[in-house]
């Protein structure tokens, strides 16, 4: 079946859909990287999810995706900024969902990380409140037996007036931890709310408080994930952190080479586009484990321009081209998002991201694919 995709210069181009054979899983985890898929959530089909109700989430569909993404290997990044943090995931539904999904991890021996924000707190707050707010968000995390990531939070960035109140307000949560975090470090281009994290607008400076946290504070954290698209201070951070502090590649635009390394160093990963890449980033990765680097740069490579079009500015729509790209694999029944977010990408950007993701060797079932994405086609006016 050959449909009709739109182009931005006003154009249709015929496309088919090849389709690739499924992936081969394997036997459990990754033994030369770790990695984590940061996991979006699924919306009931029938719910109110508009702007501004309640998330109304459809639980077994997402749960079910977790262990699509367990089923490859990933670790699973529960309710960090891919799930809608800030941007329609309320606090009562975020708890359900790592209370939910924490359980079902360690009902399977998998592996599970879960952000501990302070997103349930009111606009405006002082220090104090943001520090309790963080507090209140990690005993949710260690209870429900997940491993805690500290993300940046947007109140925190609104009252701190410099480094010192960050290094405050990090210190003390990494003290009520009972187990190794991981540090979050969110650029601007994902939540322009968080402009000058760690106290500065310029990055060496922030880079050299956010250092200085981790080195004094080593044996409670596991490792960071930098999102800041930004390879070259990647690689130089990851150089500077102390032995046994992992760097979880958070860059959706470079993490190929980053997960490879240069031989000396590499990063492991923490990323929103191994929902999206599941199946030929985890045959990647098993080639890395039995030291195929040919074979990890021949599966990953064609991944690598869907990525950097999903996370195409503006950055923090992401989350709809991972939702889009799940409905049409046959992992979530509609095209729909909390908060209506579905919205985030035009028609035009959709079509081009099936036909990177058939390119990138996603689409296994061609009748399904072309069905729903002609449906999809038709009804935003582009005849078929």
């Amino acid at each position: 079946m050959s449909l009709h995709l739109p182009h931005r210069d006003g154009t249709l181009v015929p496309f088919s859909f090849t389709g690739t054979p499924a992936w081969r899983r394997p036997a459990a985890g990754f033994s030369s990287r770790i990695a984590f898929a940061a996991a979006h959530v699924i919306p009931r089909v029938t719910a109110e999810n508009v702007p501004g109700q309640p998330a109304d989430i459809d639980w077994d569909a997402t749960l079910g995706f977790r262990h699509h993404l367990w089923s490859h290997g990933f670790g699973v990044a529960e309710a960090m900024d891919t799930a809608q943090r800030g941007m329609g995931l309320d606090w009562a539904a975020c708890e359900q969902l790592i209370r939910r999904s924490s359980a079902e991890a360690l009902a399977g021996g998998h592996r599970i990380a879960t952000g501990v924000g302070t997103d349930h707190l009111p606009a405006r707050v002082g220090l104090v409140e943001v520090i309790e707010g963080y507090l209140t968000q990690l005993e949710v995390t260690l209870d429900a037996g997940a491993q805690p990531i500290i993300m940046a939070s947007r109140h925190l960035a609104a009252s701190a007036t410099g480094p010192d109140d960050y290094l405050r307000a990090y210190e003390r949560v990494l003290a009520a931890a009972d187990r190794p975090v991981i540090l979050h470090w969110l650029g601007e281009m994902f939540d322009p709310a968080l402009a000058g994290y760690w106290g500065s607008v310029d990055l060496a400076q922030a880079t050299t408080t956010f250092v200085g946290l981790v080195r004094a504070h080593a044996e409670r954290i596991d490792g960071v994930k930098v999102s800041l698209l930004d390879a070259d201070h990647e690689i130089a951070l990851r150089r500077a952190l102390p032995e046994g502090v992992r760097l979880y590649t958070g860059d959706d635009f470079n993490y190929a080479d980053l997960i490879r390394g240069d031989g000396e160093h590499h990063s492991d990963a923490l990323l929103g586009a191994f929902a999206a890449i599941t199946g030929p980033a985890s045959a990647a990765l098993q080639a890395l484990d039995g030291g195929d680097l040919e074979g990890y740069d021949r599966l990953m490579a064609p991944t690598v321009p869907l990525s950097r079009h999903l996370f195409r500015a503006p950055t923090f729509h992401y989350k709809t081209g991972i939702a889009f790209l799940t409905w049409l694999t046959g992992h979530q029944p509609g095209f729909t998002m909390v908060n209506g977010q579905h919205a985030g990408r035009s028609i035009v950007d959709l079509a081009e991201t099936a036909r990177l993701a058939d390119a990138a060797g996603l689409v296994h079932d061609v009748e399904l694919a072309e069905r729903r994405l002609g449906a999809l086609l038709t009804v935003a006016g582009v005849d078929q």
